[in-house]
């Protein structure tokens, strides 16, 4: 007796899903990486006649405020500008040392009531050599 072959069916790989899924992740990856240049806080330096360069680099702690008041100590965030919030971070941050040198960097668009808050906290805190950045003013 003789029987019939049945064709084979051709078997294929369908790529087009593989091909929507990997675009979905480069999509992805794409957005995702772009909120970690947000996270730098902008500042514009208040301008100055003359500008003091220390010849010796100990370690200085710097308290950074942008335009909005917002700070940052030695570059990580607080989470709210109020005095005890920036006094548990310099504690955290200087531990027992109180001779390192602290610079306060503003933005020349600061509320003064900020950097003035900033330089209280410090002085509370024991810190005696307190510097603000400037720039040189352009001629």
């Amino acid at each position: 007796m003789k029987f019939r072959r049945q064709k084979q069916e051709e078997v294929s790989v369908n790529l087009t899903p593989l091909i929507d899924v990997v675009f979905l992740l480069l999509i992805f990856f794409m957005v995702s990486t772009t909120f970690s240049r947000e996270t730098q806080l902008q500042i514009d330096l208040p301008e100055a006649d003359s500008a003091q360069q220390s010849a010796d680099k100990p370690r200085v702690i710097e308290i950074v405020i942008t335009s909005d008041g917002l700070m940052s100590v030695n570059g990580e965030a607080l989470v709210n500008s109020q005095a005890d919030t920036l006094g548990r971070a310099l504690k955290k941050v200087a531990g027992k040392e109180r001779d390192n040198p602290l610079t306060i960097t503003a933005d020349a668009s600061t509320p003064h009531q900020s950097v003035v808050t900033a330089m209280e906290v410090a002085g509370n805190l024991g810190f005696s050599k307190l510097s603000i950045t400037t720039q040189e003013r352009a001629q």
